[in-house]
């Protein structure tokens, strides 16, 4: 069997979000057992049926003819160094469930220092920019207001837990 690029670049982005998948689940289960305390449970299935239904439409769709925009391609693999050092900034606090750990000091280097959730606004970004290097605008329009509703929920928990839990006004998510 012939694989095109695009089916390689949908196989690879699938590796690394299943490897992210293991590290935060780690990560979470670490810091659950440290006393930290998950904030918005009822939201998360939301974000992973969001994520999962992304991932299955950009395998469905794309076969080896697919057609690559060049630009929306590096645009994306652009984002992975930022996803990355967003990754490496947060450490063992890095999740995709909302953790905070009492006590804890916040995470301000990295991106931190001028973004409030660089994390996020990489993923919107993605969200879109995958799907349109290979002609799927309704994946890329579908992906984003989805993630836009999904968001709106995931900011407020996230910055509430954040809130209740800063030792100071400096406190970042």
């Amino acid at each position: 069997m012939t694989y095109g690029v695009a089916q390689i670049a949908v196989g690879l982005v699938l590796l690394q979000r299943l490897l992210e998948l293991g590290y935060a689940q780690r990560n979470a289960r670490r810091l659950l057992e440290e006393g930290g305390v998950e904030h918005g449970v009822e939201h998360y299935p939301w974000i992973v049926a969001l994520h999962g239904l992304w991932l299955a439409g950009l395998a469905l769709a794309v076969d080896a003819d697919t057609a690559v925009n060049w630009w929306f391609l590096g645009a994306f693999l652009a984002l992975q160094p930022l996803r990355l050092w967003t990754l490496l900034s947060l450490g063992r606090f890095w999740t995709t469930r909302v953790i905070t750990l009492p006590g804890a000091a916040p995470v301000a280097h990295g991106p931190f220092r001028w973004v409030r959730h660089p994390n996020y606004a990489i993923v919107a970004l993605e969200l879109a920019l995958l799907p349109l290097a290979f002609g799927l605008w309704w994946l890329a329009l579908a992906a984003t207001v989805a993630n836009g509703a999904v968001m709106r929920v995931r900011l407020r928990v996230e910055n509430e837990a954040l809130a209740a839990t800063a030792p100071s006004s400096r406190r970042r998510s």
